[in-house]
């Protein structure tokens, strides 16, 4: 959404808001943001009934609402009332409630004072999650520590979506039981392989016997070497000498070398200090940076979805990973590695729910034959992939996402498309140059968006609207409410109506109205696009209808002039990247602390031209990102006044204790 201001005063409370602070406040584009009279009276109107008093519903009085300060004495309620407006559960589908619009407004405001609130005294960073490696990772991570080409962790369990609806998110990241026997197979898997390939086994197996080194010391000087890699930081007393008792009890067994140096690295692929990202805890009571292993993890887990390489160790080791420069550097040059093409498939691929196509969302084999060649499924799948790895790896702006001139293409993707052959263009994907006129351009006009956001036998408006709101501007609409009835389809042997002339008989419904009136004119202006997004000027016999009408009267025709409209919405766009980059970094769901270290990122991003490397050397360098917290509760690591070293990137020192 885009954000509004409301300048409110916030009196002290036992929080310490104690100045004037600028509200922003989520609102829809066409709609002006609330003030506190208006949010009172829709508050009172709609919510008092059931939340007055002792009596009060779920124990949350909203009668006590004198001031935008009252928030403060209700967090956690409030923040829960604002998600339920937002879903559309309250007040409950029975109860009188107010318009699409005004919840939204009423939302927003809550959100935004909530948000003023947290931001008042500087941010304060969340404790760190303890997190277990997800199966990409931990597979990620057994490639890079043994120089293995195989995918070990191929059968692990799948992790579901979690925080801002990414799979790295640590409330999902449990540990089972059959968990723990899939790593162990996974383990075992990894190594057998490694100890039988000549350049992986070169990589770890760093002493043998022989030369003036004994079994016993040749095993020791490997796990010396293998066991601070694969705990991603210095050893502890006694931590080799667990692994090496392993080696020697198969020694006793009568197990080789070989084996028994296997088992003791099997083991520490199993351990705890392995499987789960564990930091040192920050014992003083205010914030601290991260220490520098714990950057260097947190900074390739980010951005490779893997392990820390030689040189970011041989920086922590430095005590170099908490200086802006550094860290600078370390991220144009980790979004320059072939490794970074992880990093964009798992956050593309999970941001805009391409993963989903060929999984749960299948075109219709009979309708659409086409996709089901291989090279076209593979293409299809990579080209917002690689379109967004290359953005970044350019430091392209973020519009680019948007609207561009090129795209990533195959010789076979350019003949779906019908767009002309390029010379030496063959399977392997390569940026293209567009000609004028294509219709692509951006993730709008790719294959994988268009077609997860249709039916597998056809277009949906809805969908398309919807994923729009969603994906790009952040603002997905509610959930449909019960026995809604399905869009009456064309009748055998009646005359075929268009989807729109079916969609405008839908909207009728005045329970469907509100939010379809903003899902489906965006969905119009994509229906040039088939299910597989080629090209179309025809539906059901007529002459495709691309135009829609936005509820503030933006007024549009096709996929070249939404964008436009998109483009004029670029800083609610970007936000919106910035919030779901921001939860898959940290990997967990935001806190309105995390809002405010967002707001200071898109200052700096908005100065440098909404360049993509300006955004995740944002994150990297924010509060939330670089800090751990303190043991007393509520501690900020920014206050006015101090300025730390990356105070230029919105960061602030932390306060003397």
């Amino acid at each position: 959404m885009p954000w509004c201001g409301t300048a409110v005063r916030l009196p002290r409370y036992s929080s310490g808001l104690r100045r004037i602070v600028f509200i922003l406040a989520a609102c829809p584009a066409w709609a002006a943001p609330l003030d506190f009279p208006a949010a009172r009276r829709m508050v009172e109107a709609h919510c008092g009934k059931c939340h007055t008093g002792r009596s009060a519903v779920g124990g949350f009085d909203a009668s006590r609402l004198e001031s935008p300060a009252s928030l403060s004495l209700q967090p956690r309620k409030w923040q829960s009332a604002m998600n339920r407006l937002r879903e559309g559960t309250m007040p409950p589908r029975n109860v009188p409630g107010p318009s699409l619009e005004d919840r939204d407004l009423l939302a927003a405001w809550i959100g935004g004072t909530l948000k003023a609130a947290a931001c008042a005294d500087g941010i304060t960073p969340a404790p760190f999650l303890v997190r277990r490696l997800n199966r990409s990772e931990y597979s990620a991570t057994l490639r890079d520590l043994l120089n293995i080409h195989i995918n070990a962790g191929h059968a692990l369990p799948a992790e579901g979506a979690g925080g801002e609806g990414f799979d790295n998110a640590a409330e999902t990241l449990f540990l089972s039981p059959i968990h723990a026997e899939k790593f162990l197979e996974a383990a075992k898997l990894a190594v057998g392989y490694a100890m039988r390939d000549t350049r992986s086994r070169a990589v770890f197996m760093t002493a043998a016997p022989g030369q003036d080194l004994s079994d016993d010391d040749a095993a020791r000087k490997i796990l010396e070497a293998f066991v601070p890699q694969a705990f991603r930081r210095p050893v502890r007393p006694g931590e080799v000498e667990k692994f090496l008792g392993l080696y020697r009890g198969q020694r006793v067994k009568g197990g080789g070398f070989d084996d028994a140096v296997g088992f003791a690295l099997q083991a520490v692929l199993i351990s705890p200090s392995f499987l789960f990202r564990l930091e040192e805890a920050n014992p003083a009571p205010e914030p601290r940076l991260a220490d520098s292993h714990a950057m260097a993890s947190r900074l390739s887990y980010f951005l490779w979805g893997s392990t820390p390489d030689k040189e970011l160790i041989t920086l922590a080791e430095a005590g170099k990973l908490q200086d802006d420069e550094v860290l600078g550097k370390q991220v144009a040059r980790l979004l320059k590695d072939n490794k970074a093409i992880e990093f964009a498939e798992r956050f593309v691929e999970q941001w805009l729910n391409t993963r989903e196509l060929g999984r749960d969302i299948k075109p219709d084999g009979k309708l659409f034959p086409e996709y089901y060649n291989a090279e076209i499924q593979g293409a299809i799948k990579y080209e917002p992939v690689i379109f967004f790895q290359e953005i970044l790896a350019q430091d392209l702006p973020l519009e680019t996402f948007l609207d561009a001139s090129f795209t990533i293409s195959t010789d076979k993707l350019q003949r779906f498309y019908g767009l002309p052959p390029v010379k030496d263009l063959r399977q392997q994907p390569k940026r293209v140059d567009l000609p004028a006129n294509s219709h692509r351009g951006g993730i709008l006009g790719m294959a994988a968006v268009l077609a997860v956001s249709s039916y597998p036998h056809r277009t949906s408006p809805v969908l398309r609207g919807k994923w729009v709101l969603d994906a790009l501007l952040g603002t997905p609409p509610p959930p449909p409410p019960p026995n809604v009835p399905e869009l009456a389809e064309n009748v055998h042997g009646a005359a075929p109506r268009t989807l729109r002339e079916r969609l405008s008989e839908h909207r009728r419904n005045p329970v469907c109205a509100g939010c379809h009136e903003r899902m489906d004119p965006i969905g119009f202006g994509l229906e040039n696009y088939d299910v597989l997004g080629r090209w179309r000027t025809e539906d059901a016999g007529q002459p495709v209808d691309a135009v829609g009408v936005l509820p503030d009267g933006t007024r549009f025709a096709g996929p070249e002039e939404l964008k436009r409209v998109l483009l004029a919405r670029k800083g609610q766009f970007a936000r919106n990247l910035a919030s779901k980059m921001m939860g898959y970094a940290l990997g967990r769901g935001l806190t309105m602390e995390d809002h405010c270290a967002i707001d200071a990122i898109m200052e700096q991003l908005e100065k440098d031209g909404y360049r993509a490397q300006s955004l995740v050397r944002g994150i990297v360098l924010s509060v939330p990102f670089r800090y751990q917290a303190g043991t007393r509760a509520g501690a900020p690591a920014a206050r006015q006044g101090a300025r730390a070293p990356a105070a230029r990137q919105g960061a602030r020192a932390p306060a003397a204790p």
